[in-house]
């Protein structure tokens, strides 16, 4: 048993707030209330810090089968816990690409094994995200996969998208789409506007996503379906989702760290910064920062996307899109949302725990019964990201020597604590 003392207990789904104890007994929460006891059990005083349901991270990537090089269920999911994640969903696009049960298990089994943290995983839209023909999306939901997405790539058509939300819709899964329009897309490496042209870099207009979200609504009210919008990083893409909430449509959308604390003159021709979809203005950051603030943005997820050096150490245009994201997820919300005054702590653990698992259809909540799966965080620690000392195997990150206030203390995942600070 374990009995957590004193903690700020945060618990959106019940709107709860206050200083109380939580006790944990095998992989379930026994209680959670003030002035628990429990004869045998091993004490933790959270006194200074915050106790949350247990984060989840709705876009990740693992890199395991087929780039292990780069990342491993082991190392990634080790990376995670130190970033309070105790649950992670790993896209599709492995080699080979999770289009099967039989790659579904395969994750799951190495999960079992090596993982530190649950990994829920996603599926393809498509049969090798090819975008042809759907990918064998019942059995991998027998296997155990919680979403579709042919992340990495957008959906390819209209009529695939149709097809895929009408076949998930019965099966009560969400699709995640990666909202790209191809044909503004090719040979881009950053996002279009001054800084772009300062650079002589190619750049992506903001258009090139918001034109696929027009699309992926329209079909989403035409199925009736759920779509999820990954990576959400344009303002008119933003007031699409915010007008589809409006209309009551099943569309939700995530925003990761990066896109609300960055903008497009922070690039400067230094890889690791480059990200698909780019950094944006610092018009649509804003925008950003509000629909986190107001709630049309549903949860925070990092698009954690290691990379071994050779792919990031070369020309701009070269290098791979992506950077590694869990260990600093966290403390960039509480900095650039809840110190900065502009978001208020109990949406913030929001953003990481009950909206991602609405957009799952699964609950998130601290209450007898349910599975014990903590985040414990402080408010003040100060300390500062060394990418050299990541749990992750790659460093490809931009935030590497940056000093932070706040961070994850200790990460619980089915009563058993993975990571302490």
């Amino acid at each position: 048993m374990l009995l957590i003392k004193n903690g700020r207990v945060i618990d959106p789904a019940s709107g709860t707030d206050a200083r109380m104890d939580v006790l944990l007994d095998g992989d379930r929460i026994a209680a959670v209330g003030p002035n628990l006891t429990a004869a045998s059990a091993e004490i933790v005083d959270a006194g200074a810090w915050v106790v949350a349901p247990g984060f989840i991270d709705l876009h990740c990537h693992l890199r395991e089968p087929g780039d292990e090089t780069s990342e491993t269920i082991a190392s990634g999911t080790r990376a995670a816990a130190r970033g309070g994640f105790t649950a992670v969903c790993p896209m599709p696009n492995t080699r080979p690409v999770n289009d099967s049960a039989a790659v579904t298990r395969f994750i799951l089994d190495r999960a079992a094994a090596a993982g530190a943290v649950r990994i829920w995983p996603i599926g393809a839209v498509s049969a090798g995200s090819r975008g042809e023909q759907l990918a064998e999306i019942a059995g991998m939901k027998e296997a155990g996969i919680v979403a579709v997405s042919d992340d990495g790539h957008p959906v390819a058509s209209a009529k695939l998208l149709r097809q895929a939300m009408e076949y998930c819709a019965p099966l009560g899964l969400p699709v995640i789409d990666h909202c790209e329009e191809p044909s503004l897309f090719a040979g881009a490496v950053m996002r279009e506007g001054p800084s772009s042209a300062r650079l002589g870099l190619s750049g992506m207009p903001a258009a090139t996503e918001s034109i696929a979200v027009a699309r992926d609504i329209q079909v989403a009210g035409l199925t009736q379906a759920r779509l999820h919008v990954a990576h959400l990083s344009a303002a008119n893409s933003l007031e699409m989702v915010r007008e589809a909430k409006r209309r009551g449509l099943g569309v939700t959308c995530e925003v990761t760290p990066h896109h609300f604390t960055l903008t497009d003159e922070d690039v400067h021709y230094d890889t690791r910064f480059k990200v698909n979809p780019p950094i944006g203005s610092r018009e649509d950051r804003e925008a950003l920062v509000a629909g986190l603030a107001d709630g049309t943005v549903d949860a925070i997820a990092t698009d954690h996307a290691p990379h071994e050096a050779p792919r990031k150490e070369v020309e701009f245009d070269r290098a791979s899109f992506g950077m590694t994201g869990f260990e600093t997820a966290l403390a960039l919300a509480l900095s650039e949302l809840y110190h900065s005054g502009r978001v208020g702590l109990a949406r913030v653990v929001e953003l990481f725990t009950t909206g991602p698992a609405c957009v799952l259809g699964k609950t998130r909540r601290l209450a007898r019964g349910e599975p014990a799966d903590l985040t414990l965080f402080s408010l003040d620690h100060a300390w500062t990201f060394h990418a050299a000392d990541s749990a992750s195997l790659s460093r490809n990150s931009p935030f590497d020597g940056r000093a932070f206030r706040g961070a994850p203390m200790m990460t619980i995942v089915v009563g058993r604590i993975v990571f302490r600070r």
